[in-house]
Formats: C-alpha cells, sequence, structure tokens
C-alpha cells in the first residue's frame, strides 16, 4: 500500500481530495496535516475518519519537526495548504507570505531530504494576473496583482528550482475559481448562496464585469489526480474551464435559483486590484485526457443544493466570531449584516 501525505486536507478542496483518493485509490493511505485555522475544519473530513487507510495529525505546515513526523514514510505529497482569500491578503499580508512561501519551502526541504517519490503543489490561476484576451498557457510569464496572488507566484518559482536544482520529481496545478460542498463562506458563491438563503444582500463588486471560469471541486480533484500519477515531473498544469460568467449575472443565478428578490443584488465598491478576467488554456492537462464532467448549470445546481442541505455546516461557520469580524470589516460600511 502506498502513502500520500495531504497538507491542508482539511480545508476546501484539500478535503474534498481526500474523499476522492479514498474512493478511488483503495491502495493509498491518506495521511492529513492540517493546522486547522479558521479555513480548516475537522467535520469536512468526518466521513473519513471511520477507515484504517485514514490519519490526521493536525500541524503547521511551517514547523519543521512537524512536517518531517507526518512525511515520514509516505511516498507523495499533495499541498493545498494555504492562506487563498484575496480581501485577507489585500488587509493583512503577512500570514500569506509565511504559509504560502515559507511553509512551501518547508515541505519542500522535507520532501527533498526524505526523498519523496511526487510532490505536488496545488497553484492558482491568479499567479498569470488579469488577462484581458485570450488565455494563459503555462509557460507566460507570472504578473500577479495581490499579495495572494504574489506568495503563490514566488512558491511555483521555488518548486520549480527544486526541480531545476536538485532534480526533485515536483508537479504544479493552476486552477480555476473552484466551487463546491465544504467551501468556506467567504469565497464569493457560498457567500452568495448562504447570503441569499438568509435574504441578505449579494455583494458584488464594482460593476459586476468582472468574469471568472468556474470548475466544479470533483472535477479539480480529478485532475490533480490525473497529474500526480500522470503528469510530467517539472511541469505545471492549467486546470480549468472556459465557462465564463461575471458577477452581475452569477449573483442573478443564483437569486432565481433560489427564488430570492432580484434586488438583493448590491454593488459595493470594488476589490483593490482587482483581476477583471482570468482565462486558461488547458491544453496540456487535456492531452492526458482530462475533461470536467460537469457543466456551469449542472455545478452551479449541484453547489447551490449542497448549501441547502447542509445549514447547520455553514451556519456554525457563519457564527464564530472570527468570521463575523471579519465579515463586519469588509461589509459593515456597505450594507447592514
Amino acid at each position: 500500500m502506498d502513502a500520500m501525505l495531504v497538507t491542508g486536507g482539511a480545508g476546501f478542496i484539500g478535503s474534498n481530495f481526500v474523499r476522492y483518493t479514498l474512493k478511488h485509490h483503495p491502495e493509498t493511505q491518506v495521511v492529513v496535516l492540517d493546522a486547522l485555522t479558521y479555513a480548516g475544519n475537522l467535520a469536512n473530513i468526518d466521513d473519513c475518519a471511520g477507515t484504517d487507510r485514514f490519519r490526521f495529525v493536525q500541524g503547521d505546515i511551517r514547523d519543521r519537526d512537524t512536517v518531517d513526523d507526518a512525511m515520514r514514510g509516505v511516498d507523495t505529497v499533495v499541498n493545498f495548504a494555504a492562506e487563498s482569500h484575496v480581501d485577507r491578503s489585500i488587509l493583512d499580508p503577512s500570514s500569506f507570505i509565511e504559509t504560502n512561501y515559507n511553509g512551501v519551502y518547508v515541505l519542500l526541504e522535507a520532501a527533498r531530504h526524505l526523498e519523496v517519490k511526487r510532490f505536488l503543489q496545488v497553484s492558482t490561476d491568479e499567479v498569470y494576473g488579469h488577462v484581458p484576451a485570450g488565455f494563459s498557457v503555462e509557460s507566460d510569464a507570472f504578473a500577479p496583482r495581490s499579495p495572494y496572488a504574489a506568495s503563490k507566484a514566488a512558491a511555483d518559482l521555488l518548486v520549480q528550482s527544486y526541480f531545476t536544482t536538485y532534480g526533485m520529481p515536483v508537479l504544479i496545478t493552476r486552477g480555476g475559481n473552484t466551487v463546491g460542498p465544504y467551501q468556506y463562506p467567504e469565497k464569493v458563491l457560498p457567500l452568495f448562496i448562504t447570503n441569499a438563503l438568509e435574504y441578505k444582500p449579494l455583494p458584488v463588486y464594482g460593476d459586476g464585469s468582472a468574469v471568472r471560469s468556474y470548475l466544479y471541486v470533483e472535477d479539480h480533484c480529478s485532475a490533480i489526480d490525473r497529474v500526480l500519477r500522470s503528469g510530467e515531473a517539472g511541469n505545471a498544469y492549467n486546470v480549468g474551464t472556459n465557462r465564463e460568467v461575471n458577477g452581475r449575472d452569477l449573483a442573478a443565478r443564483i437569486l432565481e435559483i433560489l427564488d430570492r428578490p432580484a434586488g438583493l443584488r448590491e454593488f459595493v465598491p470594488d476589490r483593490s486590484g482587482h483581476d477583471l478576467r482570468y482565462a486558461l488554456d488547458c491544453g496540456r492537462i487535456q492531452a492526458l485526457g482530462w475533461r470536467p464532467s460537469l457543466d456551469f448549470d449542472a455545478l452551479l445546481d449541484r453547489t447551490v443544493r449542497w448549501y441547502v442541505d447542509h445549514p447547520q455546516w455553514w451556519r456554525e461557520i457563519r457564527n464564530e466570531s472570527g468570521f463575523r469580524s471579519y465579515y463586519k470589516k469588509q461589509y459593515d460600511e456597505r450594507y447592514q449584516t
């Protein structure tokens, strides 16, 4: 039986990937390392704890001893651990640099000394910056426009340097906007859904013209799995779709699905350094045989339904003091919550 370390495995995409791996690879033992900061939640992996192929370790990827202990004996590492919310990075960049760059350095050093067979860094399309036309390919120059994106771009470069300098078998995936079960409700889609369910305003940045392409989390997990098992070491792989939707239309669709008043859509001051468009050329991963399984309507309906069916999960998070204080700081001047 092979063994895999999944860092950040109690977060959104990480927990879904753990579940995907346990389901599709019965020969794989999964170790999850997660610091359980605000976005990490043991409830996300409760259903995994019943198998002897799963082990959880609470710890920070910046802690060398903890990382060494968790990584010892594993064959592969998949790193999801990251601070990932752009607005939070604008308010306080320090934790993004510490986790997203310094933490990756600690992981790489441990993987190098322990001779891990595959190391996959989960990155983001935001490293490419605003793409006014066309599509980003993996060889494009980075142009990050937020502290979050800059921290992820720096980590990508560090990961690639370990391939060039040390010959480490590293891989990178750069994912588009991912949605689905267990996504922390500060992100745009779960924020829109949960606000609509409580008849609260849906805050649309600026004039709502910024577009994103949405990818269902299980499709994202299948892409990471494909790259991990079939990708060429040293390469990066874009993971996404070309289903471009602007903020105005996304909010309107949510209100329509949930039968809420159109007037709940509210335009608020734009985010600093807001990228108006990301767009990925996914030819490289498609050459490995990967395709997303859900179209936009299907992934949106499935995501909305999950939040409708799991009110206890997201209401507990929204009631936590950390989320309330952040939510208040971000939005109280824009509307009353």
